[in-house]
């Protein structure tokens, strides 16, 4: 019997939807909870989580994490949410509040960056019952700190690096759960990819790159009506 390909439907007033890569269904995923994740789109912008089809978000932003914010993010989405909480400026008792607040709202997992120390972490594994995930930005992160501290998943974000980032990870923790960057080309999505990533992370157009777009569209229509 020849494999069924899954019906797809569509609707008029959502067809400007944001597609993800396909070339991420290349990846194993992330299975938490039940729901496999394999794509994630990175942004805090409601309207986006709102009209894409990754499989979940993960919003981190450059600012003091806020519940204001996080209350917002779950009020909208549709799909699991990693919520970011901090953990550099913002940090000890302050992180471990905002990770329980996370929790209590509905999402997935929290994401905590770069520089958290590991005490941090060890204090949110204690607090919190969902995945705890560290931003990973260089080879020469404490990986085996991170993990005995009770980390679940690695987030690796090293811009250029990050296929190479996660091949000295896996070459030394072959199991550990990987989320990274890819990019929004299929050739360093699948580069990403076979460096051992088991989900990626894209980053999708600004509302105001598709609004180019859209807007073009309509001064040649109004173009060839004139």
């Amino acid at each position: 019997m020849s494999e069924r390909q899954a019906p797809e439907i569509h609707g008029i007033l959502r067809r400007h939807m944001i597609k993800v890569p396909e070339s991420i269904q290349r990846a194993s995923g992330i299975k938490i909870f039940g729901k496999l994740i394999r794509s994630l789109v990175f942004t805090t912008d409601v309207a986006v989580i709102r009209n894409i089809n990754a499989n979940a978000v993960i919003a981190v932003y450059p600012f003091t994490p806020q519940p204001a914010i996080t209350n917002a993010l779950m009020s909208v989405a549709d799909v699991p949410v990693f919520c970011g909480i901090g953990g550099g400026i913002t940090g000890g008792k302050r992180v471990v509040n905002l990770g329980r607040h996370a929790e209590f709202e509905g999402a997935i997992g929290v994401v905590v960056n770069a520089p958290t120390p590991n005490d941090t972490i060890i204090r949110l594994k204690e607090a919190l019952d969902i995945p705890v995930v560290v931003t990973i930005a260089h080879e020469h992160d404490d990986f085996k700190g991170r993990l005995e501290a009770g980390v679940d998943i690695f987030n690796v974000s090293g811009a250029a690096r990050t296929a190479d980032i996660i091949k000295v990870i896996r070459d030394k923790y072959p199991d550990v759960p990987i989320i990274a960057t890819g990019g929004d080309r299929d050739e360093t999505i699948l580069k990403t990819i076979e460096a051992g990533a088991n989900a990626i992370t894209f980053t999708p157009p600004t509302p105001g790159q598709l609004f180019k777009g859209i807007m073009e569209k309509y001064r040649i229509a109004e173009d060839r009506k004139s």
